[in-house]
């Protein structure tokens, strides 16, 4: 099991001991964390429950408003090779302008290794058209650029081979789903967190399939530092 995968798992064991605990005052924990660096732990269906319904639209969207990749800290990486990096299971070796070469990866949208970076995209695991759609479109530039690199948080992006991230394309839960059923749980807590991150909407038809996925799931707490 990849070691990011295997934390989460072991994190989420501890925190589900809390669970109880955290639940009545779930509403009170998202009201208070209300700005950018604050942080917030709860239930991840009262994270669903908490996040705003809104309808849609995709109006004015380019995937060109939000730039990336981009080398943050100038350490001649950019974001895409610093996620490469961050959940190689086997680390790859780093060539001038951080070209990586060796390395194993694990994909857990399809359940797959793979030793060729090449073979793999960096996905936003809220796609950017999604995250327009349910608010980014108010956001300034450097607002959207940011949310396009998040490396603050390690499940806003995430390598995947790039068969299965082209099969979901900018598609939520209502649509798309991991063909590795496995992963579903993991998936709809991620996809909850992100936009709790972020401040981002959801509509009823996603609401209503990440309802679906969290009721057959542990209700594990998630920790989350607001973005915005």
């Amino acid at each position: 099991m990849p070691v990011r995968f295997a934390r989460t798992i072991r994190a989420a064991a501890v925190l589900a001991a809390l669970g109880a605990l955290l639940a009545p005052t779930s509403a009170y924990a998202v009201e208070a964390a209300a700005a950018p660096g604050d942080r917030t732990v709860l239930p991840v269906r009262d994270a669903l429950a908490a996040l705003p319904l809104q309808d849609e639209s995709r109006a004015g969207y380019e995937r060109t408003k939000f730039r990336h990749w981009i080398d943050a800290d100038r350490d001649g990486c950019n974001t895409r090779a610093e996620v490469l990096k961050a959940e190689a299971v086997e680390a790859p070796q780093q060539g001038p302008g951080c070209v990586l070469s060796g390395g194993r990866w694990y994909s857990p949208y399809d359940d797959t290794y793979f030793t060729e970076a090449r073979a793999l995209d960096i996905d936003h695991l809220v796609p950017l058209a999604e995250s327009w759609d349910s608010g980014a479109a108010a956001w300034t530039p450097a607002e959207r650029q940011s949310y396009a690199n998040d490396l603050g948080d390690e499940r806003a992006l995430i390598a995947v081979s790039a068969k299965s991230n082209r099969s979901k394309s900018d598609q939520d839960p209502g649509t798309w789903q991991p063909p590795a059923a496995g992963y579903r749980c993991q998936y709809a807590t991620d996809w909850v967190t992100v936009k709790t991150r972020w401040g981002l909407s959801i509509d009823r038809t996603e609401q209503a399939a990440l309802d679906k996925t969290l009721s057959q799931c542990p209700n594990v707490p998630v920790e989350v530092t607001l973005a915005r």
